[in-house]
């Protein structure tokens, strides 16, 4: 698959920096999105278009049940479903990822606003690799340094690269402390699923929407 860069990925926290803050962004081949709500065991919600609507009913509906129900934002994307969270984590936490993974891929990545992330590549129910993207040099999964090369491609900084952590020079400018750690994980999910998230996808797609228990 054509590799993109953190560099082609930017536009994502400039453009939507609401959902920026806080976000679980899933990909999961060849099961709709009626199916993934299915196995997610959730309930279906109202359809919504655009990001915006998206953040705006996921913290109505944290505030409506008392932090108890999480939304989920879902859309067909050639043979995949893209899955959306503000201020979510479903896609990251393997209890439910993986059994949710059966007979198919799932690409997953997070952040908080308290800076924890997390990257989830699962086949089958199966990890296949696990990592936070400020410290990639430290992986979990089956095959934990299959993507080595692409990481390193793609942007993200690891210890032997001379620079800190989750903070390697600005592509452009050069300067040191700036953080791309969350668009290098937009450029391997799409190395990994061939999907190429857009803003005018982002801004124009109606979404399936759903919802599901917080543990």
């Amino acid at each position: 698959m054509t590799t993109t860069t953190a560099a082609d990925h930017t536009w994502f926290e400039e453009r939507f920096p609401d959902l920026a803050e806080a976000y679980c962004v899933t990909l999961v081949r060849g099961l709709t999105p009626a199916e993934l709500l299915r196995r997610l065991a959730g309930r279906a919600e109202p359809a919504l278009t655009g990001t915006d609507a998206v953040v705006e009913a996921a913290f109505d509906l944290v505030r409506a049940s008392d932090g108890r129900r999480q939304l989920l934002a879902m859309a067909t994307v050639g043979d995949w479903t893209l899955l959306i969270e503000p201020n979510g984590y479903t896609g990251v936490t393997e209890d439910r990822a993986l059994p949710a993974s059966a007979g198919t891929r799932w690409v997953s990545h997070f952040v908080n606003i308290n800076g924890l992330d997390a990257f989830l590549w699962a086949e089958d129910t199966v990890r296949r690799l696990w990592f936070e993207p400020c410290f990639p040099d430290e992986r979990w999964g089956t095959t934990p340094d299959e993507l080595l090369d692409v990481m390193r491609g793609v942007g993200f900084s690891f210890d032997d690269d001379g620079e800190a952590d989750g903070e390697p020079d600005d592509p452009d400018t050069g300067d040191p402390g700036t953080d791309l750690s969350a668009p290098a994980a937009f450029a391997l999910a799409q190395h990994l699923t061939g999907v190429a998230l857009t803003p005018e996808l982002l801004e124009g797609t109606t979404f399936t929407c759903g919802s599901i228990a917080v543990p």
